[in-house]
């Protein structure tokens, strides 16, 4: 029982003070704001005058409800706790732990705030780029949340073993520093030293309390940052970046899928990128990795890639280009805009990964049917209205010959002459929660690159001649927990064939080994102490809708 002072019992959420929070030990699992009860109340009514379905008006009607009568009653100490419970289980089970950049020196003690001791997987954010959306600072917060829930809905990775963290170093996100209803830190975003510093700290302090095995996702961190930490880390934690890693075997999966329909090799194709962030990357790299084993050099399989920036075409002498760019930099005049780009490189595929909605132009499209009598048009952006490119636009112009996949979901489409396709989605949800089960199941210490392109292939194997004949480049995502089962499986074989598992003996049956360590959210072993957050995890196709 607590037994704090009176002004506790007229405080609720976010209107702790610091000392106040680490009194209560909830330091970290409300966001890092402090905001009176009154701009929280009115946070919660702004939040339910935007909900259209009546389930979230409930929930944020019941929470409203639970914040004003706390404030308006002061009830006595014994009810505090009584209050207090579903609106820290509210962040709780809905969120996860803030960690600030003025937490450093004090990592380690924050993780003790968290009700559960035997975590396997983080999923780590800072908020800069989420999704095509930007810089959300402490927002950022529903990205670990989502992608840990499909670790538990697609993967079976059991949920109180996940644990989804927001590091907030500030925003330079000018909306949300003027907003008062902000709950993050408002300053900028303080980069450098004191920057690596924290996640420095972070990595330790993370590793020390749940062992060298823990899996790190890092997710939506800015493109110079994103690859520096995975660089950094990669040799020295159980740790992958998914916008770059996940999103590339996602990628060549669907390539993979696609050589079914042109019949023919990977080295034959030439490849334009729309886009040459981290996604671009690690496409790129993982596709240099597959040519490699059709026994193409790196210098090779480098001039078969080209890459379009901002800027334009990038290619050998221009100015300002970083250590990643530079490798797909080829002699060739400067060419300013993607279409340029399509009609002089006339390449096989396209692939759009810069965010930038509708840049797949009726010439462009129309140019790639003409060169290739199957052209390979992938619109990976999301969310939809990023797309580069619908899958009708796609189908209706290429009149069925493009073999198509997005990033977001799309309708099937039916031409004119009645041949109905349905557009495959390169959901990262194919590839994480399954490496992510394979992983922690036998203890892998670093993750490889070819987990990834094992990965790939063994997505692109599951497809069916059905499905291809019906336009789907992956499996129906109703078979996601099957497929991130096989992937799991394959990636649980990988480490025990390259001596990276750290689980012995090695078990002989790997699929029943795989099985044991799922989670099943059957209600026959349903119990309110079992059960952690988050309850998301059973929404498996609302969660689908966006890859994130």
């Amino acid at each position: 029982t607590h037994t704090h002072t009176h002004t506790h019992t007229q405080k609720i959420g976010m209107a702790f003070t610091l000392e106040e929070r680490l009194q209560l030990g909830i330091h970290g699992l409300i966001p890092p704001c402090f905001l009176s009860q009154d701009v929280q109340v009115l946070r919660v009514m702004k939040s339910y005058e935007t909900r259209t379905n009546p389930l979230d008006k409930f929930n944020t009607q019941t929470l409203g409800g639970i914040l004003k009568e706390c404030y308006k009653l002061h009830k006595v100490i014994r009810f505090v706790h009584l209050y207090l419970t579903p609106l820290s289980q509210h962040w709780l089970k809905s969120l996860g732990l803030f960690i600030t950049i003025h937490d450093r020196g004090h990592i380690a003690t924050m993780l003790n705030s968290w009700p559960e001791d035997d975590i396997k997987a983080i999923v780590v954010t800072d908020g800069e780029r989420i999704l095509g959306l930007g810089d959300l600072g402490s927002y950022g917060m529903g990205i670990p949340v989502g992608k840990l829930a499909l670790y538990t809905a697609c993967g079976g990775v059991p949920p109180q073993q996940c644990l989804p963290v927001l590091l907030d170093v500030g925003t330079d996100n000018q909306a949300l520093l003027d907003d008062p209803l902000y709950i993050g830190l408002k300053h900028k975003r303080i980069r450098g030293k004191e920057y690596d510093e924290l996640i420095e700290e972070f990595m330790q302090a993370v590793t020390d309390k749940y062992g060298m095995s823990c899996l790190i996702q890092f997710e939506d961190f800015a493109n110079s940052n994103a690859f520096r930490i995975l660089n950094k880390y990669r040799n020295r934690y159980c740790t992958f970046n998914d916008d770059i890693q996940g999103t590339a075997s996602v990628a060549v999966a669907g390539i993979f899928a696609a050589l079914r329909i042109t019949k023919d090799k990977l080295l034959n194709h030439t490849f334009v990128f729309q886009g040459a962030g981290e996604a671009a990357m690690g496409i790129a790299h993982l596709l240099m990795m597959a040519m490699a084993k059709e026994g193409v050099s790196r210098e090779d399989a480098a001039k078969r890639i080209w890459m379009v920036d901002s800027k334009g075409l990038i290619v050998k002498g221009r100015g300002n280009l970083n250590h990643e760019k530079a490798e797909f930099a080829h002699d060739h005049p400067h060419l300013k805009t993607l279409e340029e780009v399509v009609e002089t490189i006339k390449p096989t595929a396209i692939i759009g990964v810069a965010a930038i909605g509708g840049a797949f132009t009726e010439k462009i499209i129309k140019d790639m049917v003409s060169f290739n009598e199957r052209p390979i048009i992938f619109a990976l952006s999301n969310p939809t209205s990023k797309a580069e490119c619908t899958a009708e636009q796609c189908y209706k112009l290429t009149e069925g010959r493009g073999i198509f996949a997005s990033g977001s979901p799309f309708d099937k489409v039916t031409l004119a002459d009645g041949r109905t396709f349905f557009p495959g989605q390169g959901n990262n949800a194919y590839v994480f929660p399954g490496v992510a089960l394979g992983v922690i199941s036998c203890g892998v210490r670093h993750i490889p690159e070819e987990i990834f392109l094992t990965t790939a292939e063994a997505i692109a194997g599951m497809v069916t001649e059905e499905n291809l004949a019906e336009g789907r480049l992956y499996p129906p995502l109703s078979t996601i927990r099957e497929v991130s089962f096989k992937i799991a499986v394959q990636v649980v074989n990988y480490a025990y064939k390259h001596n990276i598992a750290s689980v012995y003996p090695e078990p002989k049956d790997k699929e029943a080994f795989v099985l044991s360590q799922s989670y099943s959210p059957d209600y026959d072993s349903f119990t309110l102490d079992t059960y952690s957050w988050p309850q998301e995890a059973m929404k498996i196709q609302d969660l689908l809708t966006c890859r994130m």
